[in-house]
């Protein structure tokens, strides 16, 4: 029959494994701290600034709201994407903008894929068309009033999937939300546009 270990020996055996364990630890924290003092350098390099959009225009035309509050109507936008950074370019990989009245959404279009590089300003120029769409609530009683107003205040959407580039390091993919709101737009073309500036979440 085995005899249990004696105490000496269960003591002798847990000393052992404190130093290995304490040399693991170490380890980990080491390189916790080597990747933190690595992002502050590239950070401190990089020095990454915020990027910015704005509606720069927007029309609307061949607007018809029937009596059954079905809606036809195209939109025309052009926002104003600045990337103000010096050592950092932009991967567009897919774009969707997408135009809301009083939280229904009315028409949603994608725009191309395409690269921005740094101090660069891009405009987009997203066309969207509502077709036969279906208004509820006091959503078809509120477009009659602002039409006949002539003004009407929209939110745009825009979604993106994107990769940032510094030198040959690129990262993975963000998604990147900007939300332009009130898009105030008339219907007579003779009136001026405001520009509507973006909030930006990433």
């Amino acid at each position: 029959m085995a005899q249990p270990n004696p105490p000496r020996r269960i003591f002798a055996q847990r000393q052992r494994r404190s130093p290995l364990l304490w040399y693991i630890a170490v380890i980990i924290l080491g390189l916790v701290v080597l990747v933190g003092i690595a992002v502050l350098i590239i950070w401190l390099v990089v020095k990454p600034k915020h990027l910015e959009y704005s509606v720069e225009n927007a029309s609307i035309h061949n607007f018809n709201l029937t009596d059954a509050n079905h809606l036809y109507a195209n939109f025309d936008f052009s926002i104003r994407a600045y990337n103000p950074n010096s050592k950092v370019s932009i991967y567009y990989d897919s774009v969707e903008v997408s135009v809301q009245y009083e939280d229904q959404t009315l028409a949603t279009n994608a725009v191309a894929p395409f690269f921005q590089s740094h101090k660069n300003v891009t405009r987009l120029q997203p066309s969207l068309t509502a077709q036969t769409v279906a208004l509820y609530g006091s959503v078809p009683a509120d477009l009659r009033r602002d039409k006949s107003s002539g003004n009407i205040e929209l939110d745009v959407w825009v979604r993106a999937r994107i990769r940032f580039k510094v030198g040959r390091w690129k990262s993975e993919h963000r998604i990147l939300r900007i939300f332009c709101s009130p898009v105030l737009v008339h219907f007579s073309s003779s009136k001026g546009f405001d520009r509507t500036k973006c909030d930006v979440e990433l």
